[in-house]
C-alpha cells in the first residue's frame, strides 16, 4: 500500500490499540494484506502510556499519522467500522459510543457474563455487530465442525472434553472459545449448556455425569491460545483441534467481518454470518 493509496479505503477505528490484539491489527492495516481498510483511530485505557503515540510506530510499524488516545468519541470521529479487544465491560461502553456515532462494531473481547450478552443483544437492535468468541476464520469453521460431530455421536456414548490453553496474562477462564466449543456441542445435542457444564473437578467426584461436557485451563508463558475438543467414546477417541502459531489469524479475521460488516443493516451477527456457514 503506497502513501498515496492510504487513507482511501474503510475507515477503522481500532479500541485497545495498545494490547497485543490491537497491535497485531494496526500492523495488518498498515500492510497491503489490509488493502481497501485505512485506519482513522485508535483507543488505549486511561494512563497508558501509549497515549499521544503514533499508532502505527507503537504498533512497530510504519507511521499511520493516528495519535493514540483515551477519548473514545475522539477515536470514533470519521470511523465506518470499530474493532474491540478490550475487557467485557469496557466493551459495552464502547459499543454504546459506536451505536450513538452511527459505527458498525466487531467485538472480539471475551469474558461477558449473561448480562452483559443481553445488553449488547439490545445494543444491536439499533447497530450492525459482529460477537464471536474467537475470531479466527479456523476456529470459526472448528466450531461448526464440533457441533456436527456432537450432532452426529450424541451425548450417550462418547463423552466430550474441552481442553485450553492461553498465556499467563489471560484474565478469564474458561477462554471465550472453549466456551463457544462447549456451546457449539450443546447445540448439536440439543441440550441446555449451562446445564451440562462441569468447569471444575476435585477430590471425590463420583462417576462422569453422562452427558456434561468437561472443561480444563491451562496458563502459562506465552501461549497465544491452543484448544481442543475431545469426544472420548468406546474403543476409540476423536480430536478436533486449532493451534494458534502467533496473532495474525485473529487479527485477519477481524479485518474480514470488520469489511463484511460495514454498511449492514442493525443485528447481532456471528462469525458464521461472516463466512456464510
Amino acid at each position: 500500500m503506497s502513501d498515496d493509496d492510504y487513507g482511501a479505503g474503510l475507515r477503522v477505528a481500532v479500541l485497545g490499540a495498545s494490547g497485543r490484539m490491537g497491535r497485531a491489527i494496526v500492523q495488518l492495516i498498515a500492510t497491503a494484506e489490509a488493502s481497501g481498510l485505512c485506519m482513522s483511530g485508535a483507543l488505549a485505557a486511561k494512563r497508558d502510556p501509549a497515549i499521544g503515540q503514533d499508532a502505527g510506530v507503537f504498533a512497530g510499524g510504519p507511521a499511520l499519522t493516528v495519535a493514540i488516545t483515551d477519548d473514545i468519541g475522539r477515536a470514533l470521529e470519521g470511523a465506518q467500522v470499530a474493532i474491540d479487544f478490550t475487557r467485557a465491560d469496557a466493551s459495552l461502553r464502547h459499543a454504546a459510543a459506536c451505536r450513538a456515532a452511527g459505527c458498525a462494531l466487531v467485538i472480539g473481547t471475551t469474558g461477558h457474563n449473561e448480562a452483559q450478552r443481553v445488553e449488547l443483544v439490545e445494543l444491536a437492535r439499533a447497530m450492525p455487530l459482529v460477537l464471536a468468541p474467537n475470531m479466527s476464520l479456523g476456529v470459526t469453521v472448528l466450531l461448526r465442525l464440533a457441533e456436527l460431530a456432537a450432532r452426529a455421536l450424541g451425548g450417550d456414548r462418547y463423552d466430550a472434553e474441552i481442553h485450553e490453553a492461553h498465556h499467563r496474562n489471560k484474565v478469564d477462564a474458561p477462554s471465550g472459545t472453549a466456551l463457544g466449543l462447549g456451546r457449539a456441542v450443546a447445540q448439536g445435542r440439543g441440550v441446555d449448556f449451562e446445564r451440562v457444564a462441569d468447569y471444575a473437578r476435585h477430590g471425590n467426584t463420583g462417576v462422569r455425569e453422562p452427558g456434561h461436557i468437561g472443561f480444563s485451563v491451562l496458563r502459562g508463558g506465552d501461549i497465544v491460545g491452543d484448544h481442543r475438543l475431545i469426544f472420548a467414546g468406546p474403543g476409540e477417541q476423536i480430536e478436533l483441534a486449532h493451534r494458534a502459531q502467533d496473532r495474525s489469524g485473529f487479527a485477519r479475521g477481524a479485518l474480514v467481518a470488520a469489511r463484511w460488516v460495514a454498511g449492514r443493516p442493525p443485528g447481532l451477527y456471528s462469525m458464521f454470518d461472516v463466512l456464510g456457514i
